[in-house]
């Protein structure tokens, strides 16, 4: 079995509706967030719905324009669609050159967490600036940075963000090699942040790395291929859950 059941709107057949979740920056657990960018674009609202019947929490939505990163994806109209078909929570990170200028369309079409990264041109090195321009629009705020990147450069911005994402991979495309070095700057970052604020990874996090991952300190993990190209996707995540709780374990038993 590759999939599970999708769930269907009674009042509209056929619509395909995911899971509804209310604001996960409530909930201290851990949580898996499938990724758009690896599902398929041909059924994505189903593909999406069916990954999250399987045990994903919501979705992770990946926008690129091929500038600052070299890849391009998805655009607001993608997100206002998807938007109809769930009620479940939309974390949006924004791999572009002007996130603070395109941040409104994006909550406009439904998206409750805005990310951005600091080497953005528009965001020109003042992070705090950034993050509280788009906070103003009444979404979530997350600031993130490519592999390269200090993660010093995130702290002007911590007072004023939700969310502090560490990329494991370069982005710009799905399936690549986890970086496990980057998890230093998951365990810098860690003590810096307060209650309520989340520590997200994303780039090639499944059952092999996403144990590690946990340890370092992260909240929030972002899942693609090892999700929408596992063979049998409820057990792949049942697998990661299983990891998540023993290095919760782990933990717990050297204090």
């Amino acid at each position: 079995m590759r999939g599970c059941s999708p769930v269907v709107g009674a009042r509209r057949p056929g619509r395909v509706f995911f899971a509804r979740m209310t604001n996960p920056f409530d909930d201290p657990g851990p949580k898996i967030l499938p990724s758009i960018l690896s599902a398929d674009f041909a059924r994505l609202a189903a593909d999406l719905a069916d990954a999250q019947s399987c045990g994903g929490d919501f979705p992770h939505i990946d926008v690129m324009d091929g500038h600052l990163v070299p890849n391009l994806s998805i655009g607001v109209p993608i997100v206002e669609k998807l938007r109809k078909a769930t009620s479940s929570f939309f974390d949006v990170h924004l791999m572009i050159d002007a996130p603070i200028t395109y941040a409104a369309p994006f909550v406009k079409a439904g998206a409750q967490n805005i990310t951005f990264h600091v080497e953005a041109p528009e965001v020109n090195g003042d992070v705090a600036a950034a993050a509280k321009a788009i906070r103003r629009l009444g979404c979530k705020v997350g600031i993130t940075l490519k592999p390269g990147t200090p993660i010093e450069t995130v702290y002007p911005a911590l007072e004023y963000v939700d969310l502090v994402l560490i990329m494991s991979v370069e982005p710009g495309f799905g399936g690549q090699k986890f970086m496990p070095e980057m998890l230093e700057k998951a365990r810098k970052v860690k003590p810096r942040l307060r209650a309520g604020q989340k520590l997200e990874i994303d780039g090639g996090i499944g059952p092999a790395t996403i144990r590690q991952a946990r340890a370092a300190g992260i909240d929030w993990f972002v899942v693609g291929s090892a999700i929408f190209d596992a063979r049998d996707r409820k057990t792949a995540l049942a697998e990661m859950r299983s990891e998540i709780a023993a290095a919760d374990a782990g933990a717990r038993g050297a204090c």
